[in-house]
């Protein structure tokens, strides 16, 4: 007779999801042929990045240009990738509003990510 370790129930797999720490910084999604990227910031680094591309991959993307070039290319010519992480000033403080938008307006300085250069339409670059 064998045993077995029970599967992990779904409770429990919510459970760990919600306790798992959030990060909160920049990421960017980088068309690797043509180099345009789309730059993003959250509080929580890994929502923003799951819903782009399983909006891309759905065809239901909001930036048009963006989900063109994904349906024109294909998948494998994308990076989603977490570029900066806030570190707080006060390690028991967690991610401040205040840092994120500091990183915010450096990554913009350092990208421009607006028309040829990337696929963001305006400067608010933030997820809610």
């Amino acid at each position: 007779m064998t045993t077995s370790t029970p599967a992990r129930s779904r409770a429990e797999q919510k459970r760990e999801y919600r306790e798992q720490p959030r990060r909160a910084g920049i990421y960017l999604i980088r068309n690797t042929v043509s180099g345009k990227l789309l730059l993003g910031s959250s509080m929580n680094l890994q929502g923003p990045l799951n819903r782009h591309r399983f909006m891309l991959s759905i065809g239901g993307h909001p930036n048009r240009a963006l989900q063109a070039d994904w349906q024109r290319l294909g998948p494998d010519a994308f990076e989603f990738t977490i570029a900066d992480v806030v570190t707080p000033q006060d390690e028991e403080a967690g991610p401040q509003e205040d840092e994120l938008w500091l990183l915010e307006q450096v990554w913009i300085e350092q990208t421009s990510p607006f028309g040829e250069r990337g696929y963001n339409l305006h400067p608010r670059i933030r997820d809610a």
